[in-house]
């Protein structure tokens, strides 16, 4: 959605590695309307275009892809993608109808480009096990490629929601992964009951007294749905509130 970072760039990377100096890279910029729900950043959402355009140049981009909301969605539109498993849990429960617009803009975008192959960060865990889900149920020539979120030296995951955070907010951020990180630990010793390991991170993250926790889950790597162990494959999910800053972030035990 623009406002590019590092952790973008690494998407571009891996489009180019994966597709050789033949390739063609193409890379989509659109602040989809349908993804946000009534209360959350649309209007303020970060739009720094003439900066990604640089950027986009800089990286090796061959195309820019950066649609008008007119241009995606007619005045009258009325179809829609929805997956309809994946999208119920974790940020599904508190933003309904968010994983409905992301599917419906991609498969939008699937169909406008046509590309062979499509990168995605794993930073949002569930965005990508919804849209690899989606690309097999509806039979989309396209290979999902993920890439390791990128992080900020203190163990931040990237995002560019990261700008919102104040200076005290952005210094208790990193209490999230740091959080994850203890929780992984234990649970590879054997204490991997999902209580105990909830309970470790909520303690840790509360401790920050900016952070509002939305969510701590525990889930099947890839079915998404809740586990009583952390056993190897499955994911440990959060969503942390600091201010009226949503931070996501997960650890695979």
């Amino acid at each position: 959605m623009g406002a590019l970072h590092a952790g973008h760039l690494a998407l571009i990377r891996r489009a180019r590695q994966s597709v050789g100096k033949k390739g063609f890279v193409i890379a989509s910029i659109f602040v989809n309307p349908a993804q946000f729900g009534p209360g959350e950043d649309f209007s303020q959402y970060p739009r720094p275009f003439a900066a990604d355009v640089k950027l986009c140049r800089k990286n090796g981009v061959d195309l820019l892809f950066a649609p008008s909301d007119a241009q995606m969605y007619a005045e009258d539109h009325s179809t829609h993608v929805e997956e309809t498993k994946l999208e119920k849990v974790l940020c599904g429960k508190s933003r309904p109808g968010h994983f409905c617009g992301v599917c419906t803009i991609v498969t939008k975008l699937f169909h406008i480009v046509l590309p062979d192959l499509a990168v995605f960060g794993r930073k949002d865990y569930q965005q990508l096990a919804v849209i690899e889900r989606m690309a097999r149920d509806l039979n989309f020539p396209v290979k999902i490629i993920s890439v390791e979120t990128v992080r900020e030296a203190d163990g931040l995951a990237l995002s560019s929601r990261n700008q919102y955070l104040s200076v005290d907010e952005r210094k208790q951020a990193p209490a999230i992964r740091s959080a994850l990180l203890e929780a992984r630990k234990f649970a590879k010793r054997g204490k991997n009951n999902v209580g105990f390991l909830r309970q470790l991170i909520m303690e840790k993250i509360s401790a920050k007294p900016l952070a509002r926790i939305d969510y701590v889950e525990m889930v099947d790597g890839k079915n998404l749905q809740s586990v009583e162990r952390a056993i190897r494959g499955s994911v440990i999910a959060a969503a942390v509130f600091f201010g009226k800053t949503r931070l996501i972030d997960n650890i695979v035990v």
